[in-house]
Protein backbone atom coordinates (compact mmCIF):
# COMPACT_ATOMS: atom_id res chain seq x y z
CA UNK A 1 0.00 0.00 0.00
CA UNK A 2 1.54 3.23 -1.39
CA UNK A 3 1.75 6.35 1.61
CA UNK A 4 2.01 10.14 0.47
CA UNK A 5 2.09 12.77 1.91
CA UNK A 6 1.72 15.97 -0.33
CA UNK A 7 2.08 19.61 0.93
CA UNK A 8 0.78 22.72 -0.95
CA UNK A 9 3.85 24.78 0.61
CA UNK A 10 6.36 24.22 3.15
CA UNK A 11 6.06 27.70 4.44
CA UNK A 12 2.42 29.36 5.33
CA UNK A 13 2.11 32.67 7.03
CA UNK A 14 2.06 32.79 10.60
CA UNK A 15 4.17 29.42 11.06
CA UNK A 16 7.91 28.17 10.88
CA UNK A 17 9.35 25.74 7.91
CA UNK A 18 6.41 22.78 7.52
CA UNK A 19 4.96 24.21 10.91
CA UNK A 20 1.43 24.39 9.91
CA UNK A 21 1.72 20.46 9.04
CA UNK A 22 3.75 19.22 11.70
CA UNK A 23 1.10 17.20 13.48
CA UNK A 24 0.71 15.45 10.11
CA UNK A 25 4.60 14.98 9.79
CA UNK A 26 4.97 13.27 12.45
CA UNK A 27 2.11 10.88 11.88
CA UNK A 28 3.91 10.16 8.63
CA UNK A 29 6.86 9.34 9.57
CA UNK A 30 6.11 7.28 12.43
CA UNK A 31 8.32 4.47 12.43
CA UNK A 32 11.00 6.24 10.25
CA UNK A 33 13.63 7.32 11.61
CA UNK A 34 15.93 8.70 8.20
CA UNK A 35 14.70 10.40 4.99
CA UNK A 36 16.22 10.54 2.03
CA UNK A 37 15.77 14.58 0.85
CA UNK A 38 16.30 15.55 -3.00
CA UNK A 39 17.25 18.91 -3.01
CA UNK A 40 17.47 19.13 -6.68
CA UNK A 41 14.73 21.85 -7.54
CA UNK A 42 16.88 24.65 -6.04
CA UNK A 43 20.72 25.39 -7.48
CA UNK A 44 22.37 25.09 -4.31
CA UNK A 45 21.86 21.67 -2.62
CA UNK A 46 24.19 21.35 -0.07
CA UNK A 47 22.49 25.15 1.54
CA UNK A 48 18.80 23.63 0.52
CA UNK A 49 19.61 20.35 2.43
CA UNK A 50 21.26 22.48 5.77
CA UNK A 51 17.87 24.58 5.98
CA UNK A 52 16.15 21.61 5.92
CA UNK A 53 18.06 18.91 8.37
CA UNK A 54 17.95 21.00 11.37
CA UNK A 55 13.79 20.87 11.16
CA UNK A 56 14.17 17.13 10.39
CA UNK A 57 15.87 16.56 13.59
CA UNK A 58 13.47 18.66 15.46
CA UNK A 59 11.29 15.80 14.57
CA UNK A 60 13.76 12.72 15.65
CA UNK A 61 14.67 12.11 11.73
CA UNK A 62 17.89 11.93 10.12
CA UNK A 63 18.04 13.56 6.78
CA UNK A 64 20.40 13.20 4.15
CA UNK A 65 21.23 14.88 0.92
CA UNK A 66 21.30 12.83 -2.17
CA UNK A 67 23.59 14.50 -3.53
CA UNK A 68 25.68 13.52 -1.05
CA UNK A 69 25.97 10.26 -1.92
CA UNK A 70 28.10 8.13 -3.59
CA UNK A 71 24.93 6.15 -5.84
CA UNK A 72 21.90 8.08 -6.18
CA UNK A 73 20.00 4.73 -7.57
CA UNK A 74 21.31 2.95 -3.99
CA UNK A 75 20.41 5.74 -1.89
CA UNK A 76 16.84 5.42 -3.03
CA UNK A 77 17.01 1.62 -3.05
CA UNK A 78 17.91 1.81 0.67
CA UNK A 79 15.73 4.61 1.71
CA UNK A 80 13.15 4.15 4.15
CA UNK A 81 11.47 7.93 3.12
CA UNK A 82 12.04 10.00 0.88
CA UNK A 83 11.18 13.85 0.48
CA UNK A 84 11.16 15.81 -2.14
CA UNK A 85 11.53 19.77 -1.71
CA UNK A 86 10.31 22.78 -3.53
CA UNK A 87 11.83 25.04 -6.40
CA UNK A 88 11.65 25.02 -10.11
CA UNK A 89 9.82 22.44 -11.19
CA UNK A 90 11.35 22.09 -14.78
CA UNK A 91 14.53 21.95 -13.12
CA UNK A 92 13.59 19.21 -11.00
CA UNK A 93 12.06 16.93 -13.13
CA UNK A 94 15.36 17.51 -15.41
CA UNK A 95 17.48 16.38 -12.62
CA UNK A 96 15.20 13.38 -11.89
CA UNK A 97 15.68 12.53 -15.16
CA UNK A 98 19.27 13.07 -15.52
CA UNK A 99 20.01 10.88 -12.61
CA UNK A 100 17.88 7.75 -13.54
CA UNK A 101 16.14 7.75 -10.15
CA UNK A 102 12.26 7.93 -11.90
CA UNK A 103 11.32 4.13 -12.23
CA UNK A 104 12.96 3.03 -9.12
CA UNK A 105 11.30 5.83 -7.18
CA UNK A 106 7.92 4.95 -8.60
CA UNK A 107 8.32 1.25 -8.18
CA UNK A 108 9.18 1.53 -4.23
CA UNK A 109 6.84 4.07 -3.32
CA UNK A 110 3.60 2.02 -5.37
CA UNK A 111 5.27 -1.29 -4.06
CA UNK A 112 4.54 0.03 -0.31
CA UNK A 113 8.38 0.25 -0.03
CA UNK A 114 9.37 3.78 0.11
CA UNK A 115 7.29 6.62 2.01
CA UNK A 116 6.93 10.11 -0.11
CA UNK A 117 7.20 13.32 0.64
CA UNK A 118 6.82 16.06 -1.42
CA UNK A 119 6.01 19.92 -1.15
CA UNK A 120 5.33 22.26 -4.11
CA UNK A 121 7.63 21.69 -6.78
CA UNK A 122 8.16 17.81 -4.96
CA UNK A 123 4.36 17.47 -5.03
CA UNK A 124 3.87 18.49 -8.94
CA UNK A 125 6.43 15.35 -9.26
CA UNK A 126 3.56 12.63 -7.63
CA UNK A 127 1.51 13.76 -10.36
CA UNK A 128 0.98 12.25 -14.13
CA UNK A 129 2.69 15.22 -15.37
CA UNK A 130 4.27 18.58 -14.60
CA UNK A 131 1.52 20.24 -16.75
CA UNK A 132 0.12 22.37 -14.06
CA UNK A 133 3.48 23.34 -12.12
CA UNK A 134 3.34 27.91 -11.63
CA UNK A 135 6.91 27.66 -12.57
CA UNK A 136 9.11 28.61 -15.10
CA UNK A 137 10.42 26.53 -17.61
CA UNK A 138 13.95 27.13 -16.63
CA UNK A 139 15.26 24.52 -18.46
CA UNK A 140 13.59 21.81 -20.47
CA UNK A 141 13.33 18.13 -19.63
CA UNK A 142 13.12 15.46 -21.66
CA UNK A 143 9.56 15.02 -20.70
CA UNK A 144 6.49 16.54 -19.07
CA UNK A 145 5.87 12.66 -17.84
CA UNK A 146 6.74 12.78 -14.01
CA UNK A 147 5.98 9.68 -11.40
CA UNK A 148 2.13 9.48 -12.04
CA UNK A 149 1.83 8.07 -8.03
CA UNK A 150 -1.66 9.61 -8.31
CA UNK A 151 -3.72 10.01 -11.01
CA UNK A 152 -4.42 13.37 -10.88
CA UNK A 153 -3.36 16.48 -11.53
CA UNK A 154 -2.51 19.47 -8.41
CA UNK A 155 -1.90 22.89 -8.97
CA UNK A 156 0.23 23.46 -5.40
CA UNK A 157 -0.02 27.54 -3.97
CA UNK A 158 -3.48 27.40 -5.06
CA UNK A 159 -4.82 31.30 -5.48
CA UNK A 160 -8.38 32.19 -5.93
CA UNK A 161 -9.57 35.05 -8.10
CA UNK A 162 -9.71 38.42 -6.24
CA UNK A 163 -12.74 40.02 -7.49
CA UNK A 164 -11.30 43.34 -5.64
CA UNK A 165 -8.27 42.92 -8.06
CA UNK A 166 -7.17 45.49 -10.78
CA UNK A 167 -5.06 42.82 -12.10
CA UNK A 168 -6.17 41.81 -15.21
CA UNK A 169 -3.71 38.72 -16.62
CA UNK A 170 -4.91 34.92 -16.23
CA UNK A 171 -6.51 33.85 -13.01
CA UNK A 172 -5.16 31.08 -11.72
CA UNK A 173 -8.82 29.02 -12.63
CA UNK A 174 -8.33 30.67 -15.88
CA UNK A 175 -5.11 28.21 -16.60
CA UNK A 176 -6.73 25.38 -15.36
CA UNK A 177 -10.04 25.78 -17.83
CA UNK A 178 -7.37 25.96 -20.64
CA UNK A 179 -5.49 22.80 -19.59
CA UNK A 180 -9.10 21.42 -19.80
CA UNK A 181 -9.43 22.70 -23.43
CA UNK A 182 -6.13 20.08 -23.95
CA UNK A 183 -6.90 17.76 -21.37
CA UNK A 184 -8.69 15.84 -19.27
CA UNK A 185 -7.26 14.89 -15.96
CA UNK A 186 -8.68 16.23 -12.76
CA UNK A 187 -7.05 19.06 -11.25
CA UNK A 188 -6.70 20.00 -7.55
CA UNK A 189 -5.69 23.38 -6.78
CA UNK A 190 -4.24 22.96 -3.11
CA UNK A 191 -4.20 26.18 -1.16
CA UNK A 192 -1.10 27.28 0.59
CA UNK A 193 -1.87 25.09 4.34
CA UNK A 194 -3.27 22.34 2.47
CA UNK A 195 -1.84 18.78 2.23
CA UNK A 196 -2.73 15.16 0.95
CA UNK A 197 -2.40 12.26 3.64
CA UNK A 198 -2.67 9.24 0.75
CA UNK A 199 -2.70 5.64 1.81
CA UNK A 200 -3.51 3.14 -0.58
CA UNK A 201 -6.91 4.13 -2.73
CA UNK A 202 -7.33 6.54 0.00
CA UNK A 203 -6.72 10.29 -0.23
CA UNK A 204 -7.66 12.73 2.46
CA UNK A 205 -7.40 16.49 2.26
CA UNK A 206 -6.43 17.91 5.70
CA UNK A 207 -4.38 21.13 6.84
CA UNK A 208 -5.19 24.60 7.67
CA UNK A 209 -7.11 25.45 3.98
CA UNK A 210 -8.93 23.58 2.08
CA UNK A 211 -8.94 22.67 -1.91
CA UNK A 212 -10.76 23.33 -5.22
CA UNK A 213 -11.43 21.03 -7.83
CA UNK A 214 -11.74 20.88 -11.21
CA UNK A 215 -13.09 18.17 -13.90
CA UNK A 216 -13.04 19.17 -17.44
CA UNK A 217 -17.04 19.92 -18.13
CA UNK A 218 -17.94 20.09 -14.94
CA UNK A 219 -17.90 23.16 -12.12
CA UNK A 220 -15.71 23.62 -10.06
CA UNK A 221 -16.36 21.51 -6.67
CA UNK A 222 -15.11 23.16 -2.86
CA UNK A 223 -13.35 21.00 -0.48
CA UNK A 224 -12.77 21.44 2.89
CA UNK A 225 -10.03 20.25 5.36
CA UNK A 226 -11.15 16.48 6.30
CA UNK A 227 -12.64 15.85 3.16
CA UNK A 228 -11.96 12.31 1.53
CA UNK A 229 -11.36 12.57 -2.40
CA UNK A 230 -12.63 10.35 -4.83
CA UNK A 231 -10.50 10.65 -7.76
Amino acid sequence: MQRLFLVSSSRVHGHGYLGHCEDDLRKFFVGIDRVLFIPWALQNHDAYTDKVAPRFAELGLQLEGIHRTADPLAAVRSAQALFIGGGNSFRLLDALYAHGVMPLIRERVRAGELRYMGSSAGTNMACPTLKTTNDMPIVQPPSFEALGLIRFQINPHFIDADPSSTHMGETREDRIREFHEMNATPVLGLREGAQLMIEGERIELRGLRGARLFQRGLDPVELAAGAVLDL
